[in-house]
């Protein structure tokens, strides 16, 4: 599925050349996804089918979210560039991180054991948060962010609005 998004709709953060030592790292970094299925293999273990079917569902709504608002930032910034307040951003501003944190808990529940729910924690707070407080820095250059950042909260969705923060009108600036 990766590579078929970098097809369709590439992300500009992917094609930025790292120096050999970060790639490393990061090679090191990403192959910590792999231990949650390998616990699960290893341990002979079986999940119940309450949890293989929790998982599942919670791993397609992850993917669903992750790729969908992907989609959407994509090509609303190849058509319109600005601030996105609409669609999947309308209430959170990082639905694609949401998204992906859904389908690695979604892995670490089937392993149905701790290191893999640390190893997504240390991820959160590693490479998720950092890149979400940095996008914001980034966005508050448009004058509507302080509203939108109002409307919006940085990763789980809003979901209630009240009647001082309105929605900005425009889908982008």
């Amino acid at each position: 599925m990766w590579l078929f998004k970098d097809l369709i709709y590439p992300d500009k953060k992917w094609e930025q050349e790292i120096p050999i030592f970060a790639s490393v790292f990061v090679f090191g970094l990403i192959s910590l996804y792999w231990v949650a299925p390998f616990i699960l293999i290893s341990s002979g273990s079986e999940p119940s089918n309450i949890l293989i079917a929790a998982a599942i569902s919670l791993n397609i709504f992850g993917v669903f979210l992750h790729y969908s608002s992907d989609a959407q930032k994509y090509y609303t910034l190849k058509y319109k560039p600005g601030l996105i307040t609409e669609g999947f951003f309308a209430r959170s501003r990082n639905t694609n991180y949401l998204g992906e944190i859904l389908i690695y808990f979604s892995f670490a529940m089937l392993a149905q054991h701790w290191l893999p729910f640390v190893i997504l924690g240390l991820f959160i707070s590693i490479m998720f948060i950092p890149n979400m407080l940095a996008k914001d820095k980034s966005l508050s250059r448009y004058p509507e962010f302080e509203q939108y950042k109002t409307n919006s909260s940085l990763l789980l969705p809003k979901l209630f609005i009240g009647k001082s923060q309105e929605k900005p009108e425009s889908t982008a600036v």
